[in-house]
């Protein structure tokens, strides 16, 4: 890209409250998966988040797989989203919410949504639509299901209170290759606190096996979608670490008189957004005599910095905790 190029990006942003070219989305290219790579029955379900900073919003339950895809990606790309559709005849999409420190600046102003997609077939996923959407509800808490009614085919969502469209969706005609597609919009709405990208399948004639395909997925200020530019994989692991992480419990040996309780301090490698929602992932071992027996924390409380592991009967001195691991939940 030239200079001049340059130089004018900059220029046409100023209106956007921003520099073209900043994308204030995190792995907007699907590479981080904490959770999992693939998530299906059980874990698929509508709200629930799956590849690192993305919601899956569907009309039910068990409606879409999602895969971190390695196969059918964009050219010279590592990743994309897969979402392959396992319930018939029903409106599904994802979704990432936009922390008020990372969008402040965005509202009031001009921005664009790009991303690069692709259909399995035209023949049902024939209607994809794309929206930015402003809460302005309580900042970095919005209503957990923004979708209040799925409609009939063709017709946009209802949203719940206080999410608003701020650009008029329409069909993108997505092929079967992929291609580069954007929207854009002035995020006016009055007391707005976050900014949220929504990409959905807006048919109801759907059948078993289609696939929707993403990457490449950037919000930026400005009238104009630029290139995407990748992150480090570190630097985009430590964005989504800041609202989920997933930690090993380590061996800790401790020394008690009583069997009433310990406690076992870990220090997070990354700092949350806020204390997170701490549970068992993994189920901790708890070595006592040279054996081990598996139990439940009495209590497991998680900090923006670390976590608190609890025994709170049961112990006995100079033994300890091992194995297992806890998930750090403090998505939006």
């Amino acid at each position: 890209m030239s200079r001049a190029r340059d130089f004018a990006d900059l220029a046409g942003s100023a209106q956007g409250g921003g520099i073209t070219g900043a994308n204030a989305l995190i792995n907007g290219q699907f590479a981080v998966a904490q959770r999992a790579t693939s998530f299906v029955a059980g874990a698929n379900n509508d709200t629930d988040y799956t590849l690192d900073r993305w919601k899956l919003f569907s009309d039910g339950n068990d409606i879409v797989d999602v895969t971190q895809d390695t196969t059918t990606v964009p050219t010279n790309r590592q990743y994309a989203i897969a979402l392959d559709v396992e319930t018939a005849n029903k409106k599904f999409g994802i979704a990432q919410i936009v922390e008020q420190k990372d969008c402040v600046n965005l509202i009031g102003g001009t921005v664009t949504l790009s991303f690069q997609a692709k259909v399995s077939a035209t023949t049902n996923l024939d209607n994809v639509k794309a929206a930015i959407i402003s809460w302005s509800g309580t900042a970095d808490d919005p209503t957990d299901d923004m979708i209040s009614a799925w409609g009939a085919e063709g017709t946009d969502p209802t949203l719940a209170s206080s999410f608003t469209y701020e650009n008029t969706p329409a069909n993108l005609n997505l092929t079967t290759s992929y291609a580069t597609y954007s929207v854009t919009a002035t995020v006016d709405t009055a007391s707005a606190k976050n900014i949220i990208v929504f990409i959905w399948s807006d048919v109801t004639t759907t059948s078993a096996g289609e696939f929707l395909y993403l990457s490449d997925v950037k919000l930026e200020a400005g009238q104009t979608a630029t290139p995407f530019e990748q992150r480090s994989f570190g630097d985009e692991l430590r964005a989504c670490m800041r609202f989920f992480q997933r930690i090993t419990v380590p061996q800790w040996y401790y020394n008690t008189l009583e069997s009433t309780g310990a406690y076992h301090s870990i220090n997070y490698p990354t700092i949350m957004r806020v204390n997170a929602n701490a549970t068992e992932q993994t189920t901790i071992t708890y070595w006592t005599g040279g054996t081990g027996a598996n139990f439940n924390p009495g209590t497991i409380t998680g900090k923006t910095d670390r976590v608190l592991v609890q025994k709170g009967s049961g112990l006995t001195n100079f033994n300890g905790f091992v194995g297992g691991a806890i998930d750090l939940d403090a998505e939006l």
